[in-house]
């Protein structure tokens, strides 16, 4: 299969402007496992690298330095192998290698950077040494450095405040296919498949590159991805706990927060998740959330209460955190619930409540992950919004809203979000539970904000008597827009 880039241009061109600049540059690439930020460096690059090497998960110090001398040596000709007793040593060796150099740039690729900092290693006070007292004096020095464990390369690179402070020139984060990539990806590939089929693909495996890129095209979705997650030796079976020990050192805790977040769609208080989960309220816990957000595992908002205006900040006991990864959510629905190991598990599930639950969910993700296109579709782009989920606390009545968009122009969109094979029906049973759900939220928020009935769904609403209480129609074509 023919390797191409797909999407990532803004990435693209702010890595090129970076190599290409007239000083030395230490730029931090960082995203999830699987995400695509090696195939991204390397395209950048052109493959043309004075240094490159790649840490090795759960190896000595003794294991990485050598690896580190292997690809010195490859890249310098060396005929004999260099091992350096420790990483100042290391990075000694190889700018030795870069000064006996002709004039030019000097891109230098570490990946996986985390991996190399094992215990008691001292690889952060070498790198730090290395860059502040070498590159940095230098102006041709592109220092690109990359890692999977985003928590490690936030506090280490990122928000360093030991030697490394404010010493990175950029940091880019990767964040996964939106469904217009993913779209392009599969038509570059030469899949047949719908929108509706993409969007489906989507919501199961979350617009991550290398997921796709194990799919067959002579195959349905369904077949695919029995393939790759119920099948006797499916390539993704273990992949949940692969990626969450991938980007977090210690991961039970992380593993429990999800856990907690996926038997409730709009979300738990802090609180809330510290009763399911039974772990201590303190500082330990508030970064875990973190870097469960920083990663785009979970998202943080403010419910919506008449108190809370667009300029208040985020109060930490009435924070929500909800659930937006796509293939956490799948996993927990469907791969965590195949007990009898059914080799079919996805296909002998199409259409059963548990799919219908789980596609109603996962879509109104997918809707929350593409808001951009929902305002552009409303033509609210430039107009400032708040987004929530709102539910009644009224024991008598049980009325939530998949979706409010707060607007600055004193208008809210009250959006219902529907799944459908087809056009959706508006019956009158349904009519009145909307005009309850709209008639409780202006009665419980004591907005003076116009209310407008936004229907999100697959294929728009079949018009009927009872389909004149939307005033915005928004449909799954228009988030594959850009």
């Amino acid at each position: 299969m023919k390797q191409c880039l797909i999407g990532r241009e803004v990435e693209l061109k702010s890595l090129q402007q970076y190599i290409n600049s007239e000083r030395s540059e230490f730029v931090a690439v960082y995203g999830r496992r699987r995400v695509g930020k090696t195939f991204l460096i390397r395209h950048a690059a052109e493959e043309k690298f004075t240094f490159f090497m790649t840490g090795v998960y759960k190896s000595s110090k003794s294991e990485q330095l050598t690896n580190f001398a292997i690809s010195l040596q490859k890249y310098s000709g060396s005929d004999r192998l260099i091992l350096p007793k420790n990483w100042i040593l290391a990075f000694y060796e190889l700018s030795k290698f870069i000064e006996s150099l002709p004039e030019g740039k000097k891109i230098i690729f570490i990946d996986e950077l985390p991996w190399l900092d094992t215990p008691k290693s001292g690889f952060i006070a070498a790198l730090e040494n290395f860059w502040n007292s070498w590159a940095v004096l230098r102006n041709d020095i592109k220092l690109i450095v990359c890692g999977s464990a985003t928590s490690w390369m936030i506090n280490n690179l990122i928000k360093s405040k030991g030697g490394l402070h404010n010493r990175l020139t950029h940091h880019l984060v990767l964040q996964p296919f939106t469904l217009k990539e993913s779209e392009e990806y599969f038509k570059t590939f030469g899949f047949g498949y719908t929108r509706k089929q993409i969007a489906e693909c989507y919501m199961a495996l979350g617009g991550i590159p290398f997921y796709m890129s194990m799919m067959d095209k002579s195959k349905s979705v369904s077949q695919n991805i029995d393939y790759l997650f119920f099948a006797n030796n499916a390539p993704l079976k273990e992949e949940f706990n692969d990626l969450y020990k991938a980007l977090f050192r210690n991961s039970a805790p992380h593993i429990d927060v999800v856990t907690a977040l996926a038997t409730k769609n709009k979300g738990l208080t802090r609180q809330e998740i510290l009763k399911a989960t039974k772990l201590q309220d303190n500082g330990s816990f508030s970064t875990i959330l973190e870097e469960l957000e920083e990663c785009g595992f979970i998202r943080a908002y403010s419910p919506f209460e008449k108190k809370i205006t667009l300029n208040n900040t985020r109060q930490k006991n009435n924070t929500i955190y909800q659930l937006v990864d796509f293939y956490t959510l799948f996993y927990f629905n469907f791969i965590k619930q195949n007990h009898y190991h059914d080799e079919h598990f996805w296909t002998s599930s199409y259409n059963s409540p548990l799919h219908n639950t789980w596609a109603g969910l996962s879509f109104e993700m997918l809707c929350l992950n593409h808001i951009n296109q929902i305002k552009n579709a409303l033509g609210i782009t430039g107009i400032q919004a708040l987004v929530c989920a709102w539910r009644n606390q009224e024991p008598n009545n049980k009325t939530q809203i998949d979706m409010l968009i707060d607007r600055k122009d004193d208008t809210i969109n009250i959006c219902e979000i529907k799944f459908a094979k087809d056009e959706f029906e508006i019956t009158k049973e349904y009519e009145a539970s909307l005009n309850n759900k709209i008639n409780t939220f202006a009665k419980s928020s004591n907005t003076n904000k116009s209310l407008m009935l936004t229907m999100i769904t697959t294929f728009g609403i079949k018009p009927n008597i009872h389909s004149n209480i939307v005033q915005n129609q928004i449909l799954l074509e228009d988030l594959f827009k850009a």
